[in-house]
């Protein structure tokens, strides 16, 4: 179980990191025109480190796979929403409540 949890954990990071850069830049806190390429980055990663948890899970802790599955349903469709408008921030946060009723199932 414990390869399971460092799994979710580090994806949880990467993702809530992505999140915390996507919303500085878009109120404007921060400027990241100079390294544009870290979202993309995070994102990239985040998506990595959810299917890297998704599949420890299903060896140790099914539910916490099946759980966060739907995670990476969003994370795929985002490159073709595009940045602009409501649905690219709508897209990366549906994953949330996925990570939390997995962590939840983890810790259960």
């Amino acid at each position: 179980m414990v390869i399971v949890a460092v799994a979710l954990a580090v994806a949880s990071v990467s993702y809530a990191a992505s999140i915390a850069l996507g919303i500085l830049v878009a109120t404007r806190r921060v400027d990241s025109s100079g390294f544009h390429w870290l979202h993309h980055a995070l994102y990239v990663s985040t998506f990595v480190l959810a299917a890297a948890a998704i599949v420890a899970a299903w060896w140790r802790h099914p539910l916490v796979g099946w759980l966060l599955l739907p995670a990476v349903v969003p994370f795929a469709s985002i490159p073709f929403l595009g940045t602009r408008g409501a649905r690219h921030p709508i897209a990366g946060l549906v994953p949330a409540p996925f990570y939390v009723l997995a962590a939840i199932a983890l810790l259960s």
